[in-house]
């Protein structure tokens, strides 16, 4: 099995990531404030990656794996010096570890909200320039500038995954376009683990839903093969929901409502 650092282990696409990647030959190393209650016979660090007394510890967690895969922070709009603590300050923290440890990879979780201005329709290309639609957006587009910085500085791998809305089942009808299944997600950090050097690469993180708003091509063109489709979703929350009108922001904005200020 060979070994990678999830960060950001504990919380709920690090779990689907604990359960999902062993079988396909991973063997996660795991980093979090704190492990699950239960025990999973998973090697665990605790260490606050935003906190510069954890830093030999987080490159000690880097040392012998062959991608990191950072999970961590804050996942939604909240005060600016929460967010620059966790979603800058501690990437930050996170690269460098894995850099100096030798790392050749990283996997960084990004969102849909750095590009969440941008007005939904076609299918939005991978290349699309940032535009974020919250603080939260901005420190999730300087994820994706850092990973640039550290591929062409460093000659490392980045990843940055604008990742839609990944949870068990679509939670509202904007998802049916943005959702991302627990499976989906294994099978797109499983390809980008295996795929040859790309240099820093931005794809989306969504399954194979028929009304997506965002084009999979550079994540295919990696490897990633998504299975799942929120359609099958779609009676349910269309009866219990109905459909968006077209001046909703969630139907109007990539990033729904949060360009709008609401979370």
């Amino acid at each position: 099995m060979t070994e990678v650092l999830l960060t950001g282990a504990a919380g709920r696409i690090g779990s689907y990531l604990r359960a999902g990647l062993p079988p396909l030959g991973w063997q996660p190393r795991c980093l979090d404030l704190a492990a699950p209650a239960a025990p999973d016979g998973l090697r665990w660090t605790l260490a606050d990656i935003a906190d510069p007394a954890s830093s030999a510890a987080l490159e000690q967690a880097c040392r012998g794996v062959s991608a990191v895969v950072h999970l961590a922070g804050i996942p939604g709009e909240a005060d600016f010096d929460a967010l620059r603590r966790a979603n800058i300050d501690g990437v930050h923290q996170v690269f460098e570890a894995a850099r100096r440890a030798g790392v050749p990879r990283i996997v960084y979780a990004g969102s849909n909200h750095a590009v969440g201005f941008h007005e939904s329709g076609a299918p939005l290309a991978a290349d699309l320039a940032p535009r974020p639609d919250s603080l939260y957006g901005v420190t999730k587009a300087f994820g994706e500038a850092l990973g640039s910085y550290y591929a062409d500085r460093y000659g490392m791998d980045v990843a940055s995954v604008r990742i839609g809305s990944c949870f068990d089942e679509p939670p509202t009808v904007r998802a049916l376009a943005t959702w991302l299944s627990p499976d989906d997600a294994v099978r797109l950090v499983d390809a980008l683990l295996r795929a040859p050097s790309f240099g820093h690469a931005v794809l989306y993180g969504i399954s194979a839903n028929t009304r997506a708003w965002w084009d999979l091509g550079t994540a295919r063109a990696l490897g990633y093969a998504p299975q799942d489709d929120a359609e099958a979703f779609a009676p349910r929350l269309l009866a219990e929901q109905g459909p968006l009108p077209p001046h909703d922001p969630d139907a109007r904005y990539a990033g729904g409502k949060a360009a709008v200020g609401i979370w």
